[in-house]
């Protein structure tokens, strides 16, 4: 998880004790560190929207002794971003493209590996009875994570009648997408390092409105755990520029298939009722392969002479 005394740290550790004021600036240095390095005090607040004494305290608050040792702060984090190009080279630079692919494929492997052997069975079950029980279920994961809490929401849509995956650039349309979630309906926040800030806000409103919270991170230190009644963890080593996210794959797959199990009736008539809508519809005649068949259908328009489909 890098440097526990590093700014992302620092930040992640206080931001359940920040005023509203200094969690506008947590979020927005969070997501443009980079722009935010090269902003006087007094700037920084004009674009936050907060007073320069605000972003003069919440330096202070994190411990840094005045601004200008929290911009030095600002400025290591994102030089440690763009040495991650060179901590590559570091690593793989020596060796051939075939030992490149064994090599993540073995680290992925590791990572799967750590993962079961430390992911609690109780808190896994426990992630599945709460999702069983909520009436409507929410799923975030923002940048890399998205893929993940995409395809998590994918598989849920097939088993429960109210799921909704947040897909948002900014918090005011994250709230705005969760206007209506209450004490009987859970989010699924999804986050590793780098951690988004825009998921810690959103479990942190879905908590303060008594809904039920499960994450899916990296480490029982992580800030996504801040909100969460359930943490599941999964192995997330950086080996590269790349987040390895194979194992919280893994862990997904998992819940689905539990899920699968305990809800078989309900998924049965669901791809029932879907067949029908393909086979009347003709879905995968003109979108996907067979694989069952050895040949493949297609279809090409016929062209006349002067070019024009028939």
């Amino acid at each position: 998880m890098g440097n526990t005394n590093d700014l992302s740290s620092r930040i992640n550790r206080k931001y359940g004790s920040m005023s509203k004021g200094q969690k506008l600036l947590a979020a927005y240095i969070t997501d443009n560190f980079g722009k935010a390095a090269f902003l006087t005090a007094a700037k920084l607040g004009e674009v936050v929207g907060v007073s320069e004494s605000t972003v003069v305290r919440f330096a202070a608050n994190l411990g840094y002794k005045g601004y200008p040792q929290f911009q030095k702060a600002l400025e290591d984090l994102v030089n440690s971003k763009l040495n991650s190009m060179q901590k590559m080279e570091v690593m793989y630079g020596k060796i051939s493209q075939p030992q490149i692919l064994e090599s993540v494929l073995r680290s992925d492997a590791d990572n799967i590996k750590n993962t079961l052997e430390k992911m609690d069975q109780a808190t896994f079950e426990l992630a599945v009875d709460i999702i069983l029980k909520a009436k409507k279920i929410y799923v975030i994961g923002i940048r890399s994570c998205a893929p993940l809490a995409g395809f998590l929401a994918f598989y849920l849509n097939f088993m429960f009648d109210q799921v909704i995956l947040l897909n948002t650039n900014s918090s005011s349309e994250l709230f705005e997408q969760m206007v209506r979630i209450g004490s009987d309906d859970l989010i699924i926040g999804i986050s590793f390092p780098r951690y988004s800030m825009r998921t810690l806000k959103a479990m942190e409103f879905a908590n303060h409105r008594k809904a039920r919270v499960i994450t899916l991170t990296d480490s029982v230190h992580s800030p996504m755990n801040l909100y969460s009644s359930c943490n599941l963890i999964a192995k997330s080593e950086m080996s590269s520029i790349v987040d390895s996210l194979v194992a919280p794959l893994s862990v997904i797959n998992a819940l689905i298939v539990a899920l699968c199990m305990k809800k078989q009736t309900e998924v049965a008539k669901t791809f029932d009722a879907l067949e029908k809508i393909w086979g009347e519809y003709q879905v995968y005649e003109s979108d996907e392969i067979d694989p069952v068949h050895d040949s493949v259908k297609m279809r090409y328009a016929k062209v006349g002479a002067a070019g024009e489909q028939k």
